[in-house]
């Protein structure tokens, strides 16, 4: 029997995959034996496609913008990994935006934009990759839900009920695919050192109080974050459906 944790031979899209988060996810499933997938929208995939390919992995990219996703440019997502890899065993949904603003003044132009990319984008491609993951009875789609899955946070409005909603959908889709051999389950990480969190860090007085929350003392590194999605991706987890596993250095148990 091969390790629980070992992913050769499967095939994983991870969206938003050219940096922060997802960078870090494509890296660690490569290095878990997977061959992987991305979408990107503005910063080059070169730098992860030459570290996978240094893993002796698989990899291919496609520029995707999900703003204004519909179902069919969805489908276009899917059938290109499964042409580049040869197949999708693996769906993790983590492309995703910010936009803080006070809620007495946010535009409903930037309130829907964050809801396309967080959730409408999670649900189609969920949509399109489970068609296929069904019908072959087996499949690992894993989104990327937030601390502010379970908290209001402040002058996110739009970012908070998105996360709540990805929460939903996680649990949905877990109750009608699991039968069928297909686990759906969340991350939830907290608060990161990616280009999201970047005004935050700026913010000397803003950076200091969510410091001073955090148990761990400091901002979560990209890599801290996806030793949960190979362990979610891989045989360890084949008895996890609806499961939301929180990486935030205790910001929820404070």
């Amino acid at each position: 029997m091969g390790h629980p944790f070992d992913l050769t031979g499967r095939r994983a899209l991870v969206t938003g995959g050219a940096t922060g988060i997802g960078e870090g996810i494509a890296r660690a499933l490569a290095e878990a034996g997977a061959d992987v997938a991305l979408t990107y929208r503005s910063h080059a995939p070169d730098d992860i496609r030459g570290r996978i390919a240094d893993m002796g992995r698989r990899s291919a990219a496609v520029r995707a913008d999900f703003t204004d996703m519909d179902a069919s440019a969805a489908t276009q997502v899917v059938d290109f990994a499964r042409d580049a890899l040869g197949g999708l065993d693996i769906l993790v949904n983590n492309a995703g935006i910010i936009h803080r603003e006070d809620s007495t003044h946010m535009p409903l132009d930037d309130w829907r934009r964050v809801l396309s990319v967080n959730l409408d984008s999670v649900w189609l491609l969920s949509q399109a990759a489970g068609r296929h993951m069904v019908a072959q009875g087996a499949g690992r789609i894993i989104t990327v839900a937030s601390v502010l899955s379970h908290q209001g946070g402040l002058r996110v409005a739009g970012y908070a009920s998105s996360k709540h909603a990805v929460l939903g959908l996680t649990r949905a889709l877990c109750n009608e695919w699991a039968s069928h051999g297909v686990n759906v389950n969340a991350i939830a990480p907290g608060y990161t050192a990616t280009d999201n969190t970047q005004a935050l860090r700026d913010d000397p007085e803003r950076s200091r109080a969510l410091l001073e929350r955090i148990p761990a003392g400091r901002f979560a590194e990209p890599a801290e974050i996806a030793g949960a999605a190979v362990f979610l991706a891989s045989d360890a987890a084949a008895y996890c459906h609806g499961s939301v596993i929180t990486v935030d250095g205790g910001w929820l148990a404070r």
